[in-house]
């Protein structure tokens, strides 16, 4: 999630639907799409999983306005919730179907119709399911991720009215995440990010489907995970602190693979469209994978190990951790040439049952009732199990002990670091 919060709310009540074109994929529509000069313009694209393009539902997502979630601890019906009944306890009201508004116009150069939206929420909404199809599409052919990892599609809750008692009693604003307890995305009103909203940036909505599939697999798709949910009940929280670095760690880093292959090419400021020149513009800089310089601090280290889960989280520790972490892959991933390969191998490490390479569900299973067994080292140790290329892991291995100041000792032996493996010389050691 990103971490920028604010209020209000706007309805659906206005969208007209028109007449209703032909929904058989593909179908030709116009986006908001970054260019090659860095400007968001109208793009025509091709929507290959579409089955409804005025109500914008397909195998990927599917939109639906005016629902109202509310997070309430003080809400009875809340504290005696189960996984089963959550989700309708919080949601206030599901909503309903958006009815986005097209204009048909004939392609200058082909010839054929092509859907033009007829308003605003038009065009965000129907950027907002071309960027989940994107995304979709980049896990499936970069990361490998079979079709059954994201069945059933998720939901995407258009302009919901979203309420977290405990910072606001008006409903949130300028933001966009992913919600696992609803296994469901959510797209904000927008305020103060005018320059473009969230959900017209495909990079930052790679960034939260990145979440689903971490959800998917490293959690074996549990809307209440169980590591999490136990962990994070505990005092020190380390292994929930380290789950939530490298969920938000990773998911920068597949944003960026993202971008890769989009027109304007790879992009790690790739939040700087949304972020650039506004109240958050520190967010852009804060997260930037192409800063080399970034090091653990000691402080930040004991912070994973000694903190519960709240008092972690509460100041953004779990974004800054997890940005050495997007690092030291970006930075990995660069120096050898191998930026897809390893967004395969990264994937490939999130579910594993070889009990040789075990994916970082499998580590969490192991350790359940000790979390102290699970630093940052275990999900490094699932990565690098993962890669099969020499030099490759080697430059992992290096990077890991550089940025993130995970011990050499934790992550040498068999199917792990090889003994050339050193670290870097950027970082100086916390551990002296």
């Amino acid at each position: 999630m990103l971490r920028t919060v604010t209020t209000a709310a706007v309805g659906l009540g206005l969208l007209a639907s028109g007449c209703a074109p032909d929904s058989e994929a593909p179908v030709k529509v116009s986006v908001l799409s970054l260019s090659d000069n860095s400007q968001y313009v109208p793009t025509q694209v091709e929507l290959t999983t579409i089955e409804d393009i005025v109500g914008l539902k397909g195998t990927v997502g599917d939109l639906q306005g005016g629902a109202r979630i509310v997070i309430d601890p003080n809400d009875p019906a809340l504290q005696n919730a189960t996984e089963d009944t959550v989700a309708d306890v919080l949601l206030k009201k599901s909503g309903h179907d958006v009815k986005a508004s097209y204009i048909t116009q004939k392609d200058e150069k082909t010839g054929e119709d092509v859907l033009w939206p007829a308003d605003f929420h038009s065009w965000n909404m129907v950027t907002s399911y071309y960027n989940l199809e994107r995304a979709n599409e980049y896990f499936r052919t970069v990361g490998n991720v079979k079709v059954a990892s994201f069945e059933p599609a998720p939901t995407l809750y258009y302009f919901p009215e979203f309420i977290i008692t405990e910072q606001s009693k008006e409903p949130a604003r300028d933001n966009a995440l992913f919600y696992p307890v609803l296994q469901s995305f959510l797209v904000l009103p927008f305020d103060k990010i005018q320059r473009a909203p969230l959900p017209l940036n495909a990079a930052v909505m790679a960034h939260e489907y990145s979440h689903l599939v971490f959800n998917r697999l490293s959690y074996a798709g549990q809307s209440l995970p169980v590591a999490l949910s136990v962990w994070g009940s505990q005092s020190p929280a380390q292994g929930a602190n380290v789950l939530k670095a490298y969920d938000e760690g990773l998911a920068d880093y597949h944003a960026y693979g993202a971008s890769c292959r989009s027109v304007s090419g790879c992009d790690p400021r790739f939040m700087a469209p949304s972020f650039d020149g506004g109240p958050y513009s520190g967010v852009t800089d804060a997260r930037d994978l192409s800063r080399g310089d970034r090091c653990m601090s000691d402080l930040l280290y004991a912070r994973v190990q000694q903190q519960d889960l709240n008092t972690f989280t509460s100041d953004g520790a779990e974004y800054q951790v997890g940005t050495l972490i997007a690092t030291a892959l970006y930075q990995a991933g660069r120096s050898t040439g191998q930026e897809a390969q390893l967004q395969r191998d990264v994937v490939s490490a999130y579910y594993d049952t070889d009990p040789a390479k075990p994916g970082i569900y499998q580590y969490t299973q192991r350790v359940l009732g000790d979390q102290t067994l699970f630093p940052l080292a275990i999900p490094a140790r699932a990565i690098i199990s993962h890669i099969t290329d020499l030099e490759l892991k080697k430059a992992v291995c290096n990077e890991f002990m550089d940025h993130v100041q995970i011990p050499r000792e934790d992550l040498i032996g068999d199917n792990l670091c090889p003994a050339s493996a050193a670290g870097g010389t950027t970082c100086p050691s916390i551990f002296q």
